[in-house]
C-alpha cells in the first residue's frame, strides 16, 4: 500500500492512494482537518475501533474514507460524493483495498514522515495554511509501535 500527500497549492493537497491493484487520487482542502482526521482515524483503528470515517473536503466534492477493522485486517473504501451530507450510497467508490492494520498504520506514518521531510513544518504551514499534524502523527506512531508485537505487518 502507498499513500502520498502532496501540497498542490495554498490550502490544497492531492493525496494518492494505491495498492498492487489500483490507484486513486483525492483532493483535500484546508477547510477541513483532513490530515489530522486521517491520522486520528488510523490510530483509532490500531487501538481496536471497528469502523472509522474521514472526509476530505474538495469544495464542492468530498472524498469519504470508510475503514472497517476485523481482527488484524482493514477494509478501506474511498467514495467520491457531490455533497458531504449525502449518504454513502450516493457516492461512487473510487478505490478499495484490504490490508493488515500494520500495513495501514505504517503507510500513513511513512506518508506524513515524508511530508515533514519534504516541506519542513514551517514550509507545510506556509503551503497548507495550518500547522503540521505533529501531535496526531506521533500519537499514531506511539499506538502503532505498542501494537506491533501483537500482530504481523
Amino acid at each position: 500500500m502507498q499513500l502520498v500527500w502532496t501540497l498542490s497549492g495554498r490550502g490544497w493537497a492531492d493525496c494518492t492512494i494505491a495498492d498492487h491493484q489500483a490507484e486513486a487520487e483525492v483532493t483535500a482542502s484546508y477547510i477541513s482537518t483532513a490530515p489530522e482526521d486521517l491520522l486520528t482515524a488510523v490510530a483509532r483503528l490500531v487501538t481496536g475501533e471497528a469502523e472509522v470515517r474521514v472526509q476530505f473536503e474538495a469544495e464542492p466534492t468530498v472524498f469519504r474514507w470508510i475503514l472497517y477493522r476485523e481482527g488484524t485486517d482493514v477494509w478501506i473504501r474511498v467514495l467520491e460524493l457531490a455533497d458531504g451530507s449525502n449518504h454513502d450510497n450516493a457516492g461512487t467508490e473510487i478505490w478499495s483495498s484490504q490490508q493488515s492494520i500494520g500495513t495501514v498504520a505504517r503507510t500513513v506514518v511513512r506518508c506524513f514522515d515524508e511530508v515533514a521531510r519534504k516541506y519542513g513544518e514551517s514550509g507545510y504551514r506556509g503551503k497548507w495554511g495550518e500547522h503540521f499534524p505533529r501531535f496526531e502523527l506521533e500519537a499514531l506512531r506511539e499506538v502503532w509501535h505498542k501494537s506491533r508485537p501483537l500482530e504481523k505487518t
